[in-house]
């Protein structure tokens, strides 16, 4: 059977290069929103961070109807630290739209989503974005595409993919770069002529592979995968079995059905092949599984997704100001929620250990973590985190790291730095290119280099720099990694910063903290320029004598405080330091708080 009323397909790109965007467009001019109904930008955005940051943290389904055709659209992260998304969501459509900005060109993670792409040999349509951005160049953009897919040994029908020149800013496409678009019916027709419809036999016995995993209070886990044959109705007896553990399998029931219209789900009675649907009436359903007539067990292969590169230590607030902002301190509160987010979150792992109050968490770098830290803090969540380990593995008696591929594009007068900070971090060249007044270099480096670097590369660059890396791997073992060559400023005692103490402090290095904050001892109030710790007193006020002496009564003056963002302090902490963190506050503090028993520690260390 060929469902010629319907196509699914997937929308990848790296990150920026308008993905959201467009699919804004195209829903609009499906007429999927009334005419006076207000819609926001980036409507399949609908997290907080995800508009905040301006990136796609999650996959997302939607619908459009064009010619009495359906059209699932799933609109994919484009950060390479949510690649296992993409990874995983390729599998519930035939073909992609590749998306690239007309300035910047195929960008490290389009190699990645379109190398995916290839693999599992969907038809690709080219959509050369932002063609009306000023500087860009769209004939360097078709020659570079070209070459990526060569590259990448696609085949003959994918090396002859059509082309679409779009703006999705104004909703436009056009078949022609020379010719302007009034609207995005180009693109439409391109996708009903050039992506294969859904093929299957609905005869035979259902199987529904499930590819993602939605979580809600009220009906718990919601499956949502694509029929890939068969049919399948609300209220029927199913068997669930996984590829990687056929022997694992159990009847259940699937409750209710959905189908997304538009940017909604709509229950529906029953589904057919080729369908992306949502279900719910499992509770132990994971992504990989697959759903099956209960007389014919048969799963489906689902490729196991990339293992994690970095794990931090996630632990119960055990400082002074522990339970004072926070809804959900406990161990208890915490284990169940990291496990949570494990059910809808493939490339996560959570450990426990042998503390009941800490637990390591793994993911595919630092942007993965932060985000369910950022989330979880929002949620009214108190805890602390460890400093960012790589995961090492052993591959025939040699100790292994992950690597990362980066891609660095810099003003020409900048290389010296980059590079001299790039062999510190056991950072090996692989090619360097002049492109005007900018230098492009890659290097392969191992992903423990590169905490810390992002600050310090833009600083180096004044800003001017780019930077992408690209997960390449494990390799042998590169020696050790000198990281921040800053001791700390810490706290003396509990209390209140004051104006006086801060500006006796401030001559020994950079505060983090303003007058009035609340402080304790062992907590990090600013940063030394030489490799030493130091202890301050940030609480001191002036005693009042009856004496007044010629300029006792100046104004102090302070220098601002740095501020770290949540990125910044998670690569910012030493081996000896843990990042507090609160729904209202982000504090710095020392593992061993009292000074004395540091000290005993430090120098049992050195012993």
């Amino acid at each position: 059977m060929i469902r010629e009323d319907l196509r699914n397909i997937a929308i990848i790109a790296h990150v920026d290069h308008g993905k959201t965007t467009l699919v804004d467009a195209m829903l609009k001019q499906a007429g999927v929103f009334r005419k006076n109904q207000v819609v926001a930008d980036r409507v399949m955005d609908s997290g907080d961070l995800e508009r905040e940051k301006g990136i796609t943290i999650l996959a997302k389904n939607a619908s459009v109807r064009y010619k009495n055709t359906k059209i699932n659209i799933v609109d994919t992260p484009g950060h390479a630290d949510f690649s296992g998304e993409v990874e995983r969501v390729l599998k519930m459509v035939d073909g992609v739209l590749l998306l690239v900005d007309a300035f910047e060109g195929p960008m490290p993670q389009t190699r990645f989503v379109l190398s995916k792409a290839l693999e599992l040999n969907h038809k690709v349509i080219i959509v050369v974005n932002k063609v009306d951005r000023e500087g860009a160049d769209i004939r360097k953009t078709e020659n570079d595409v070209l070459e990526l897919l060569m590259e990448l040994q696609a085949n003959d029908t994918q090396l002859d993919s059509p082309y679409v020149y779009c703006s999705a800013k104004e909703g436009a496409a056009s078949l022609n770069p020379e010719i302007k678009g009034t609207d995005l019916s180009p693109l439409f027709d391109t996708v009903l002529q050039h992506i294969n419809p859904p093929e299957g036999d609905e005869n035979r016995p259902l199987q529904v592979l499930i590819s993602s995993i939605d979580y809600n209070d009220y009906v718990g886990r919601i499956a949502i995968g694509r029929i890939e044959r068969g049919h399948i109705k609300a209220n029927s007896d199913v068997a669930v079995v996984n590829f990687h553990n056929p022997e694992e399998r159990h009847r259940a029931k699937v409750t209710n059905i959905y189908s997304f219209e538009g940017v909604k789900r709509e229950p529906v009675e029953e589904a057919y092949v080729g369908d992306i649907i949502s279900f719910s009436g499992i509770p132990e359903i994971s992504i990989g599984d697959t759903i099956c007539d209960p007389e014919f067990v048969e799963a489906i292969e689902f490729a196991k997704i990339s293992p994690p590169t970095i794990e931090m230590t996630f632990s119960v607030n055990d400082s002074p100001f522990a339970g004072r902002e926070g809804k959900y301190v406990t161990s208890r509160h915490l284990r169940e929620r990291l496990f949570r987010e494990t059910l809808k979150d493939v490339s996560l792992k959570v450990k426990e250990t042998e503390s009941a109050d800490a637990f390591i968490v793994m993911g595919r770098g630092e942007m993965h973590l932060s985000i369910l830290v950022e989330t979880m803090r929002r949620e009214g969540y108190e805890f602390q985190l460890s400093t960012p380990r790589v995961l090492f593995t052993d591959i025939d008696g040699v100790k292994q790291e992950p690597m990362e591929h980066v891609y660095i594009d810099v003003p020409s007068d900048c290389v010296g730095a980059v590079c001299e900070k790039m062999g510190r971090r056991k950072g090996e060249m692989l090619c360097m290119n002049l492109s005007g007044a900018r230098m492009k270099m890659e290097f392969s480096v191992p992903a423990r280099g590169l905490f810390g670097y992002r600050n310090e590369f833009l600083t180096d660059t004044a800003g001017e720099g780019i930077m992408n890396t690209l997960y390449e791997g494990y390799a042998p073992y590169k020696g050790e990694i000198g990281y921040r060559s800053n001791g700390s400023l810490i706290a003396f005692e509990t209390g209140t910063a004051v104006t006086y103490g801060l500006y006796n402090a401030q001559e020994r290095g950079v505060l983090f903290i303003n007058p009035g904050e609340e402080v304790y001892a062992g907590m990090v109030v600013g940063e030394t320029p030489k490799d030493e710790d130091i202890t301050i007193n940030v609480c001191k006020k002036k005693h009042v004598t009856n004496m007044r002496a010629a300029g006792s009564d100046e104004a102090l003056r302070l220098s601002p405080p740095k501020k770290m963002s949540l990125e910044q302090a998670m690569e910012y902490i030493k081996e000896d330091e843990l990042l507090e963190i609160t729904p209202l506050s982000m504090r710095i503090r020392k593992k061993i708080l009292d000074p004395v028993m540091r000290m005993r520690a430090k120098l049992k260390d050195k012993q």
